[in-house]
């Protein structure tokens, strides 16, 4: 449901977005931005925020909601690529809505999208290699690492990538996870602990506080699983 015109036109949805871990804020600046959206189908702003705030509700709303909310993410990425093709916002949110679907529901999703992420971050790849702070290289590492071999996946790639994208943040923490559950995969056990003792030690990203915190726990689990087998 919109929020009426008068309260959509007064909330910052920026500032709601910024509040993210609160779902209901979240909900509240998609509905800005949807609104935004349809009353000016050029507003780029607008487009690829909303196909953001999909992303984020997409993987943390109710299970029954999020393949519809990462499906409108996609639609929404998909007019920001289309209003503005020279920019990497819109590719960049398409292929992480499709990763998400692909991630959470099952092969088929996995086998549908595989080759619509990859073009679409070799496309931001290509226009801005230091958007967000290398996202392209960060998500393609991920991409070569999560694809079977027999689809186009390689650990050689994807190390080569999530390497890549520590070069435009060292500090990045959820490039040090992703690259310390690759290392894990290679049987490199030592270098994927020294990984997630970064993402242990390193600070919060302003920008990027609820899915830094969200790694860290992460990290933390997995690094009490790791000395549980010793």
């Amino acid at each position: 449901m919109y929020l009426p015109v008068a309260a959509a036109q007064a909330l910052d949805p920026d500032a709601l977005y910024r509040q993210r871990e609160n779902l209901g804020a979240a909900r509240q600046a998609a509905e800005i931005w949807a609104q935004r959206l349809k009353a000016n189908s050029r507003d780029f702003e607008s487009a690829w925020k909303l196909a953001r705030t999909y992303y984020w509700l997409g993987g943390h709303a109710p299970q029954a909601e999020r393949k519809t909310l990462l499906e409108a993410g996609i639609a929404a990425g998909r007019s920001a690529a289309a209003l503005e093709p020279k920019r990497p916002e819109g590719y960049f949110w398409i292929a992480a809505n499709m990763g998400s679907l692909a991630e959470s529901f099952g092969l088929r999703q996995g086998l549908k999208y595989r080759g619509d992420i990859r073009d679409n971050l070799q496309i931001a790849l290509k226009l801005d290699p230091a958007f967000q702070h290398g996202s392209a290289d960060r998500a393609l590492g991920r991409w070569y690492h999560k694809v079977p071999g027999l689809f186009g996946g390689s650990r050689q790639k994807a190390e080569e990538h999530l390497r890549r994208s520590l070069t435009y943040n060292q500090n990045s923490i959820v490039s040090h996870y992703f690259l310390a559950e690759l290392l894990l995969d290679m049987d490199r056990r030592a270098e994927a602990i020294a990984e997630l003792q970064k993402v242990l030690d390193l600070a919060v990203d302003p920008d990027w506080g609820p899915e830094d915190r969200e790694f860290k726990q992460q990290a933390q689990r997995l690094l009490l699983t790791l000395k549980q087998r010793r």
